[in-house]
């Protein structure tokens, strides 16, 4: 497994479970990198749309797809409370809110997601002011949604799966290699390490053998407040925008706000941080203008590089051309439930079993 993010050790968790060897290889400490960076608003709901997928895919696949995500979202909740991992998860609720002042294709969307038997309730602009005291024209209220902490959460899974055996180094791996017996993995530092499997699971650092054409990098920016849990809003409601370059927020379990967007199609770490004091003060702005109750007082201003693509859905299954290399990438704003659902596959993989899903997300696929 190269990578210990939350990718590599749900994936680990996974198949430690099942009984297999894992080794784990990380370039630096493990969760601290994609990862840390994670706001871990834990949505089933895909960046796009299920009308907009079904658009491009038919109502059945982006029917699967949706679901498939729900599935794993209720799988990863679960898991976490079985294996009492420490990491803050609490069961939310989320408001997709409309970002303009025409909320028809919210409505669209709801009867879209009702035929494909999905929780979620169209609210208008009475009943959202009413109940959650937010001013836009409607939101899609959905059920099932969580926050957690994303670093305790990785360290949680890392603990367990150890204690299962595995192994975890950290190294930089540079070359890979395959054949029908097995894989090969060069580090920086001249090992090799020989086995049956190999999985990527590197973030936004993608290998030169993975080579996907629907995917693009970009970053992104959030801020923290300090603790104010007397002015947050009803429930904690995992909060999002219904529009392409969408603003984000959630609330910690200590009463911050955690508020983020702004992103852009960059990748240059000096840029994307030299960035980082203007996007707050945007920041500042927007959260102002979607809940003025809010203190804006900050203890905490930050950056991350993410990749998205062109569909929304994750990198996950074989890479092409190389036998017994797998890949999964959870790309976008549900990477945390793609992760687990990447795991999911990836013993499917192993196990030599198929399921429909490993075509909806092969690496290969064209943009639609």
């Amino acid at each position: 497994m190269v990578g210990a993010g939350i990718t590599g050790t749900l994936i680990a968790e996974r198949l430690t479970r099942r009984g297999l060897d894992v080794v784990l290889l990380d370039r630096q400490m493990p969760g601290r990198g994609s990862t840390a960076a994670s706001t871990a608003m834990l949505l089933w709901e895909i960046d796009r749309p299920l009308s907009h997928l079904a658009a491009a895919y038919g109502f059945e696949q982006a029917s699967r797809c949706y679901n498939a995500s729900r599935r794993a979202l209720d799988g990863l909740v679960d898991l976490v409370r079985r294996l009492e991992v420490r990491c803050q998860l609490r069961s939310r609720g989320s408001l997709y809110l409309a970002a303009e002042y025409d909320a028809s294709d919210l409505r669209s969307e709801a009867e879209i997601r009702k035929r494909a038997g999905l929780p979620t309730t169209f609210l208008d602009y009475s009943t959202l002011l009413r109940d959650y005291s937010f001013s836009r024209e409607g939101a899609l209220y959905s059920e099932g949604a969580a926050d957690a902490d994303p670093v305790l959460l990785t360290y949680g899974l890392l603990k367990a799966v150890l204690g299962r055996g595995a192994r975890l180094y950290q190294a930089n791996a540079v070359a890979f290699d395959s054949a029908r017996s097995g894989v090969h993995v060069m580090t920086e530092g001249g090992v090799e390490i020989s086995a049956q499997y190999l999985v990527l699971a590197t973030g936004y650092v993608m290998p030169d053998i993975v080579r996907p054409t629907i995917q693009k990098g970009a970053s992104s920016w959030a801020v923290a407040t300090i603790p104010q849990p007397a002015a947050l809003w009803k429930d904690g409601t995992l909060l999002w925008e219904a529009s392409k370059s969408y603003h984000y927020a959630r609330t910690t379990v200590d009463g911050r706000v955690i508020f983020g967007g702004e992103d852009e199609s960059l990748v240059d770490p000096e840029l994307r941080d030299s960035l980082t004091a203007s996007k707050t003060e945007k920041l500042k702005q927007a959260l102002h203008q979607l809940w003025p109750a809010s203190s804006l007082e900050l203890d905490h201003a930050w950056s991350g590089t993410f990749d998205t693509t062109a569909d929304g859905l994750p990198l996950i299954g074989r890479v092409p051309s190389f036998q017994n290399i797998f890949a999964a990438y959870g790309y976008g704003g549900n990477g945390v439930t793609f992760s687990y659902l990447a795991a999911y596959l990836i013993e499917v993989l192993v196990s030599g079993q198929r399921s429909p899903l490993l075509d909806d997300f092969a690496l290969d696929r064209q943009a639609p």
